[in-house]
This record gives C-alpha cells, structure tokens and sequence, in this order.
C-alpha cells in the first residue's frame, strides 16, 4: 500500500541531484503520466517519442534531462530522468505496511521463529520449524514449508508458495502465484518409463533479490539453485534445477533457464528468450528477446536469434534473408543466360 504526499520541486530536486528551472516553490502530490497530469503533478519525460506530449501537457512540473528545453513548463533537471522518476516516486508514493501482527486465521507450525513487527494475515500457514525475520510482510495465501528461513524486511504477496528449507535473504519481493522451491524436472528412464529422482536440495534467494507474479524456481537436485543478490526476475519465468544466476542479473517476462545452467553477475535475459541446461554464460551478457542460447557465452556477449549468434552477424544475416527470393531470381535468370539450369519462376 503506498499514500501520495507532497513536496515542493526544491525539495524534490535536492533529493534527485537536480535542479529546478521554474517555480521551485511548487508543491506536486503525486506522479502522473504526461496526458493525465494536472497542476498539482509531476510527470517526467525520458524518450524523445513523447515530447509532443511534454509540451502539451498540464503537468506542473516535468523530470527532464538536461538540454530538454520544453518553453512555459516549470522543469525538473537530472542527469538520468528515469532513475529520478523511481526516486520521485518513492518520496511521493511512500510505500505503508500493514499494521503489524499475527492473524487469527494464520496456521503457525511448531518451533517457529518469529522476529519483531512481522506481519501475518489470514489464511497463511507457516510450517514447523520456520524462521520469519524481522518486519517480514506475508500476506493471505501464503505458505511456508517446513523449515523455511525469511531474512528481514521480506515481503511476499498472496499465494506464494515457499517449499521446505528454502532460504530467502534480507528485502526479499516475491509477487503473488510464485513458488520457490517446487521439485525440479528430474526423471530417469526405466525401461519403457520414468523414474523420478528425488530433489533434496534448495532454493536460495539472496538479498534485495525481486521475483515477479507467477514464477516457478525449482529446488535443486543435490546443493542449492542459487538467485544472486540482486537480481530482478519478470512475470512467468522458469529457473529449472541447480541454476545459478550471478548477482545483479534481469530476467525479463517468459523467460526459460534449463537446469544446471549458471549465469554470472549483470547478465540480461529479454523477454521470451532461454537457455538449454549444463552450460555457462559469462558477466554481463545480453540475450535478445525470442532467442535461444545453447552453447556457452564469453562474457560481454551480445547474441540474438535461434540459435543464439552474435548480435551484429545476426542483424547482417537478417539483412541477406530479406534479400534471399531477389536473390534466387537473379541467380536463376543468370544459370537461364548460359544455357542450364531451370527457368525463372
């Protein structure tokens, strides 16, 4: 839950490492989009594509760069307008836990833990043996395996799943439908069928990690998946068994990472792309959107296509497919010319 306050553009420019061009005195109480923004707004502009709408819009006041020049708006000045906006946002959209306490309706197994000020409401259930640190915010649905350890300040939305012996570290967001530590895919043939191999290892999610709304990371076979403190995972992702993601790493919407695969530290995965298992992607690499890595990466690597290939050769490759049926005729009128070959068609 967030509650909107307000604050003059001063005091928010001396909060983002700005300055104001305008009237510093303004007091905004919210952040709004261009279009939406009245007098009493802040809105922010970080692509060129919506200047029109800079210009045009109501706002009273705008986070811009530096050079933006937009004529009779009160301007906001940073060196990176985004990163303001999420800082303008927090100082305006303060985020408010619920009250602390332990609902009547929760279920609290035997010999758990709590810390101080936690939050637990209805319809959770806490298995036995569970540490729940300090501040920690569970709200309706969610349940803990037995064993479960949240570090402090940990919030989980409705319905997130924490299986057996999982450990979540300090600051911890998981968003509501995920589950952490579901048994990861392993099956051995057995003739004409397959036996299941029993996952008896983990999930750790490190610090400052954020998980989006229905993600599924499988706990390891042997040892422990590993989230890298962190590192941001988007809505319907699958991190299979044994993963290892390096700190600081994004995995944008869909995303698929096959088991015992490891990532290093800054790497980013775009929206629908993954990565077969057993193999190694280096620090900081870049994965674009739809593609499919299946050997391992150098680190710095930007690759892009099915499979994956460096990101300039794949753009020229894209170049000559487009060219490929101009091409084939011109090919076929030539071999016409000399007297073999078929005809052009």
């Amino acid at each position: 839950m967030t509650r909107a306050t307000g604050r003059s553009l001063d005091e928010l420019a001396s909060h983002l490492g700005g300055w104001v061009e305008g009237d510093g005195s303004l007091v905004v109480e919210r952040v709004a989009p261009l279009q939406a923004a009245g007098p009493r707004d802040l809105s922010f502009l970080s692509n060129p594509r919506y200047l029109a709408e800079a210009r045009a819009t109501r706002a009273g006041g705008v986070i811009v760069a530096r050079g933006v020049e937009l004529p009779g708006r009160t301007l906001l000045v940073v060196p990176d307008p985004y990163l303001a906006l999420a800082g303008a946002l927090e100082l305006l959209h303060p985020y408010m836990p619920p009250s602390p306490g332990i609902s009547p309706q929760a279920v609290i197994g035997k010999g758990c833990s709590l810390g101080r000020d936690v939050v637990i409401q209805a319809g959770v259930v806490v298995g036995d043996d569970c540490a729940i640190g300090d501040r920690c915010v569970l709200m309706p649905g969610v349940v803990l395996g037995r064993g479960a350890t949240l570090g402090e300040d940990d919030v989980l939305h409705p319905n997130v799943v924490v299986h057996d012996r999982c450990r979540l570290g300090n600051r911890v967001i998981i968003h509501a439908g995920t589950v952490i530590g579901s048994d990861g895919f392993g099956f051995a043939k057995d003739g004409d069928k397959y036996r299941k191999i029993p996952q008896v290892g983990n999930v750790v999610v490190e610090d400052d990690v954020e998980i989006g709304s229905n993600v599924s990371v499988d706990r390891a076979t042997l040892g422990s998946t590993v989230i890298g403190q962190g590192t941001k995972i988007d809505n319907l992702v699958q991190i299979g068994h044994n993963v290892q993601i390096g700190e600081n790493s994004v995995l944008v919407a869909q995303v698929g990472i096959s088991g015992s695969t490891r990532l290093g530290k800054g790497v980013t995965f775009a929206g629908q792309s993954g990565a077969v298992g057993h193999i190694d992607i280096g620090d900081g690499v870049i994965v674009g959107a739809k593609s499919a890595v299946t050997h391992d990466l150098p680190a710095g690597s930007f690759v892009i296509g099915h499979p994956a290939i460096e990101a300039g050769l794949w753009k020229r490759a894209m170049a000559v497919f487009a060219r490929l049926p101009e091409m084939r005729r011109r090919l076929l009128r030539l071999e016409a010319a000399r007297g073999h070959g078929d005809k052009e068609e």
